[in-house]
């Protein structure tokens, strides 16, 4: 059995996994990382979506053995003890949910997709989700969410990038 060493949410782990053992399953299974839920073990809805080396990846297909020497970041990592990460607080307070099933793997995606578009449209946001289903929603209120969660991301980073050009941060 092959021997894994796998950072998830800032904690290393060592783990003789099975080749054919899925990274969902470690996650949940041997870490306890519950929050990143099993949909349809084909990759087609995203509710398991995980952070693997900083970009989104739908982890029933992934396996286990592939993130050997890889930092994933599972929905309860995001948050900094008991502050929410943006995403997390605007998905909350767009009640960009009902059931909830599918909210982790979506908030993700999200994150993701702000990456390469800090500030997307309605349009790009339906666009950059589109792997990740909802059976609940109509998608409006998620798409809300993304949108505000884009704000107030780029709204927190900004003192950041002020401190590394010296000049005043100004919010718009």
């Amino acid at each position: 059995m092959p021997r894994i060493t796998v950072t998830v949410d800032g904690i290393t782990y060592q783990e003789d996994v099975e080749p054919r053992l899925l990274l969902v399953h470690l996650l949940r299974d041997r870490l306890g990382k519950t929050g990143t839920p099993i949909g349809c073990d084909t990759g087609n809805c995203g509710a398991c979506t995980v952070m693997l080396d900083g970009m989104s990846v739908k982890s029933c297909s992934v396996l286990a053995v592939q993130a050997d020497g890889d930092d994933v970041v599972t929905i309860e990592g995001l948050a900094h003890g008991n502050e929410w990460h943006p995403m997390q607080k605007a998905f909350h307070e767009e009640h960009a949910l009902q059931c909830g099933y599918c909210t982790p793997g979506m908030i993700m995606a999200a994150i993701d997709l702000l990456r390469d578009d800090p500030d997307p449209s309605e349009e790009t946001v339906r666009e950059g989700l589109e792997g990740n289903l909802c059976r609940c929603t109509g998608y409006c209120n998620i798409v809300r969410a993304v949108r505000r969660g884009a704000r107030e991301m780029s709204q927190r980073s900004m003192p950041e990038q002020s401190e590394q050009t010296g000049q005043e941060a100004r919010t718009p």
